[in-house]
């Protein structure tokens, strides 16, 4: 239902700014990830972990045919016997290089722990993108920064008062995998995702043996 929800939430959306700020912070990971094929690092603050946007992001690097938008979730706390791929600590911001991309989701404050990583990230070559509630640390250390404001602030726009910042990411990650399309072939390979998901939604059940 992703497709679907992402363009009724565009079509509510019409109007604000957020359908272009989006957009443009998708282009700005996408600018990042594609010259080198990857490296995309997603950390999430110690109380929040960003699951849905890895998912997204996993979706759109599939749909898109652009492998590179596949994150790296790290963790801040790896239980024990987690397979491979989200078994990923925090010790490996410490290795982010040049050509390596590192995306930061934070509702709340990053922590000073975490800053010092992505600083260090920083200083040693990485890209950071920040998609966070305006923290100013963290907002200094991004190349390119998306704010999403807390309930409390979003008053200005009627349309975007249910904003947050699970929805911002819905819009991100879509953007992501649009914006790598050239235009004339963007809404034919939107028509077809909405396609198979129609072809799912009406599927018969699987036989029971």
């Amino acid at each position: 239902m992703d497709a679907v929800r992402v363009a009724l939430l565009r079509e509510v959306l019409a109007g604000t700014e957020w359908i272009q700020a989006t957009r443009r912070f998708a282009g700005s990971l996408r600018a990042s990830v594609a010259p080198h094929g990857g490296g995309l690092l997603l950390v999430g603050s110690a109380e929040y972990e960003p699951w849905h946007l890895a998912a997204h992001l996993d979706d759109e690097a599939a749909w898109s045919g652009l492998p590179e938008l596949s994150p790296t979730l790290v963790r801040h706390r790896v239980p024990l016997g987690v397979p491979a791929h989200l078994s990923v600590g925090l010790g490996r911001l410490e290795t982010a290089r040049r050509g390596e991309t590192l995306l930061v989701v934070a509702p709340d404050a990053p922590g000073a722990g975490l800053l010092e990583r992505v600083h260090d990230a920083r200083r040693n070559g990485a890209t950071v993108l920040a998609l966070d509630a305006g923290d100013r640390d963290l907002g200094a250390l991004a190349h390119d920064a998306l704010t999403v404001p807390g309930p409390a602030e979003i008053t200005a726009e009627p349309a975007a008062s249910d904003l947050d910042l699970d929805t911002v990411q819905h819009l991100v990650s879509a953007a992501a995998g649009e914006n790598s399309l050239p235009a004339p072939r963007r809404h034919r390979r939107f028509r077809d995702r909405l396609s198979r998901l129609a072809d799912q939604l009406t599927a018969p059940p699987p036989p029971r043996w």
